[in-house]
């Protein structure tokens, strides 16, 4: 059997999601033998590959980096898995939605903040005017909620896409997340 080209990625959060998918522990290795990670923030690969049979997807979209990212993910990969609450529905990074941004950046660098983060000339990725979940910006094939989802959870999707199948949660199981 072939392995599937697995894939994570990072947008804004605070990467709690990762943290989780961490402590698959002795399941990673299972993971392994059926699956070859492509891309990850934990690993040394700065371009989203090619033909990615799923991503997770952390984070919701706060800034222009975050939109290119996730835009090259969704037309590099076949199953886009928003992973955690923060890309499923913004959660904590989206906090900041209803806040002036200019103001914000002000507050936060003084008067050079109104260039910083709404340029393409800042040295800062332009922020987004809101911060959005991942499924308002692409396409999104399943969700997997919770912040940070649990552990068991995660494992369940896993193996589940492992199996062909797109995952489908139950109440009991979203409990846990």
């Amino acid at each position: 059997m072939d392995k599937i080209r697995l894939a994570t990625a990072w947008l804004g959060g605070c990467s709690g999601c990762h943290m989780s998918f961490l402590d698959l522990d002795e399941r990673l290795i299972d993971l392994h033998g059926r699956a070859e990670v492509v891309f990850s923030p934990v690993m040394d690969v700065k371009r989203y590959p090619e033909n990615v049979d799923v991503a997770l997807v952390e984070g919701a979209v706060a800034n222009s980096d975050n939109r290119e990212l996730l835009e090259t993910i969704r037309a590099n990969t076949r199953i886009l898995i928003a992973f955690g609450d923060c890309a499923v529905n913004g959660n904590v990074t989206a906090m900041r939605n209803g806040i002036d941004r200019d103001e914000m950046l002000k507050q936060i660098y003084g008067d050079i903040g109104k260039e910083l983060g709404r340029s393409i000339y800042s040295p800062l990725p332009v922020l987004e005017e809101t911060v959005l979940p991942i499924n308002k910006v692409v396409t999104v094939d399943a969700f997997l909620p919770g912040c940070p989802p649990h552990a068991d959870l995660i494992w369940h999707v896993i193996t589940e896409l492992l199996e062909g199948r797109i995952p489908i949660l139950t109440e009991e199981q979203l409990k846990y997340g």
